[in-house]
C-alpha cells in the first residue's frame, strides 16, 4: 500500500489517493477465490471445487475483482490514515478509480478533527450571584422537612380544599363507563391539580360516607376518545384527612437529625443552604465562561461531528425515555414527529461540538495531564460516595472516561482561576438604585 496523494480540502476534509500493488491485490483476489469457490458453479465441477483458473476462464478474470478490494481496501485505508497521521470523523466516501493485475487504487474523502484556533480564554468577565441565606430560607428548608414527616389522619368534617379525600369513583360517557375512568380509595389532595379541572372543587363541602354525580367536561387537548366530551363521574367520599405536621420545637429537632435543638438544626442547614448555593453560583459563573469560550474558537467543523454528536443525544433521550417506560416513538408523537425531533438536535449538538474541541485546545495549549494515582483517587472517591466496592466501580467505570472528566475539570479551573466576577445585571441595578436614594 502506498499513499499517492493527501489533500485537505474544505470543511475539515482529507481526500487520500490510495494504491495497492499488484502482489497485495494478488492476495487478496486468491482470498476472494477461496471465499466465493463455494458459491459459484462451474460445468463438470461440484460445487466449491472449480480451480481458479477455470472460473476466471468461465466467467472472466474480474470475477473476484469486486470481493477482493472489500477484502483489501479496509486494511489500505487504516494503514494510510496511520501513516497520515490523521484524526478521522465518521466513514470515508470511496471511490474505486481502477482495478486490475497491475493492483487497485481508491480515493477516500473522510472528514478529520478540525484545526482549531482559540480565542480567548482567561481574563474574561463573567456575572456571578452574591450569596445570601436568609431566616426565610432556612424556615422553608425547615417546614419541607416537617412536611416531609407529616402524616395524614381523619377527620369528622365536609371536604376543605387543601384536605385529602378517600374516594370512590367512576366515569360514564353517555351512561357507558369508559377506559380508565375508575378507581376506589383513591387519595385525592384538594387543589393538586391531579384530576381533570373541576372535578376536586366539586368535592369540597361532601361528607365521609356521600355519593354524588359529577359533571365534567374533558379539556380539547385530553386524549382522542375523551376530548371535548362531557362525561359525568359517580363520587363517593370514603374519608376525609388532614395533614398533621409535627411542631418545630427540639424534639422536632431530635427526631429528624442527629442534633438536639432546633437551634442547632437550624444552623446547620444555614451551612448546607450556604454551600449549595454556592457550588450553584460558581457553576453557573462556569457554564457563563465556558459558552464563552466556546464561542470564541475558530474552527471549520465538520458536518460529520455535528451529526454523531445529535445521534448521541438521541440516543442519550431513547435510554432516559426507556428509564420511564416509554418509547422514542411515542416521545416523538407529543413532540411534533421524529423529524422536527432530530432538526432541534442540531443546534445543541453544534454547541456541544464547540465546547468539546474548545476543552480539547485548552488541555493541549496547557500541557494538561492526568496521572494514574489521579485517576484512582477519583475512583476512590466516587467509591465512597455511592457507597460501594472499589473493584465494583473500576468494573463499571473506565478509567478512561474519568480520565476525561478530570481532565476536563481541569480545563475548567484554568478558565475560571483567571476570570473576573461580576454583579449579575438585577443585582447591579438594585445597587445602582439604592446609591441613587441614599444620594437623595
Amino acid at each position: 500500500m502506498s499513499v499517492k496523494s493527501c489533500e485537505k480540502i474544505e470543511n475539515s476534509k482529507v481526500v487520500l489517493t490510495i494504491e495497492v500493488g499488484p502482489e497485495e491485490f494478488e492476495a487478496a483476489v486468491n482470498k476472494a477465490y477461496y471465499k466465493m469457490r463455494g458459491r459459484i458453479n462451474v460445468p463438470g465441477f461440484r460445487t466449491g471445487k472449480a480451480p481458479r483458473k477455470i472460473i476466471e476462464q468461465h466467467y472472466g478474470s474480474e470475477v473476484f475483482y469486486e470481493e477482493a478490494v472489500n477484502i483489501v481496501l479496509p486494511d489500505a485505508y487504516e494503514a494510510a490514515v496511520k501513516e497520515q497521521n490523521l484524526t478521522t470523523v465518521g466513514y470515508p466516501q470511496v471511490e474505486l478509480d481502477n482495478v486490475g493485475k497491475d493492483g487497485v487504487t481508491f480515493t477516500c474523502t473522510v472528514a478529520v478533527y478540525p484545526e482549531v484556533k482559540l480565542g480567548q480564554y482567561k481574563g474574561l468577565e463573567a456575572p456571578r450571584a452574591e450569596v445570601k441565606v436568609l431566616a426565610a430560607d432556612v424556615n422553608a428548608r425547615l417546614k419541607e422537612m416537617a412536611d416531609r414527616n407529616s402524616r395524614l389522619v381523619s377527620v369528622e368534617r365536609a371536604v376543605k380544599k387543601g384536605d385529602t379525600a378517600d374516594i370512590d369513583f367512576e366515569g360514564f360517557d353517555n351512561g357507558v363507563p369508559f377506559e380508565g375512568g375508575k378507581g376506589e380509595n383513591f387519595d385525592l389532595e384538594i387543589g393538586s391539580g391531579s384530576f381533570v379541572p373541576g372535578f376536586e372543587d366539586q368535592l369540597i363541602g361532601m361528607q365521609a360516607g356521600e355519593e354524588k354525580d359529577i359533571d365534567i367536561t374533558f379539556p380539547e387537548n385530553y386524549t382522542p376518545e375523551l376530548a371535548g366530551k362531557p362525561v359525568v363521574f359517580h363520587v363517593k367520599v370514603n374519608e376525609v384527612k388532614v395533614k398533621e405536621v409535627p411542631a418545630l420545637d427540639d424534639e422536632f429537632a431530635k427526631d429528624v437529625s442527629e442534633f438536639d435543638t432546633l437551634k442547632e438544626l437550624k444552623a446547620d442547614l444555614k451551612k448546607k443552604i450556604t454551600e449549595e448555593r454556592t457550588k450553584a453560583a460558581q457553576r453557573a459563573f462556569e457554564d457563563v465562561l465556558m459558552d464563552k469560550v466556546a464561542e470564541g474558537i475558530e474552527a471549520d467543523i465538520p458536518q460529520e461531528m455535528i451529526d454523531a454528536q445529535a445521534e448521541n443525544m438521541l440516543n442519550n433521550l431513547k435510554q432516559q425515555l426507556a428509564s420511564q417506560g416509554l418509547t422514542f416513538e411515542q416521545y416523538t408523537q407529543f413532540a411534533g414527529g421524529e423529524e422536527k425531533v432530530k432538526a432541534e438536535a442540531a443546534e445543541p449538538a453544534l454547541r456541544q461540538v464547540r465546547m468539546d474541541l474548545a476543552v480539547e485546545a485548552i488541555k493541549k495549549a496547557e500541557n494538561l495531564e492526568c496521572s494514574d494515582e489521579e485517576i484512582e483517587a477519583e475512583m476512590k472517591k466516587i467509591a465512597d460516595q455511592y457507597n460501594m466496592d472499589l473493584e465494583n466501580v473500576r468494573k463499571y467505570l473506565r478509567a478512561e472516561d474519568v480520565k476525561d472528566q478530570l481532565l476536563r475539570e481541569k480545563v475548567i479551573r484554568v478558565v475560571a482561576d483567571s476570570a473576573v466576577a461580576v454583579a449579575p445585571a438585577e443585582e447591579s441595578e438594585k445597587k445602582e438604585e439604592t446609591e441613587e436614594k441614599t444620594e437623595e
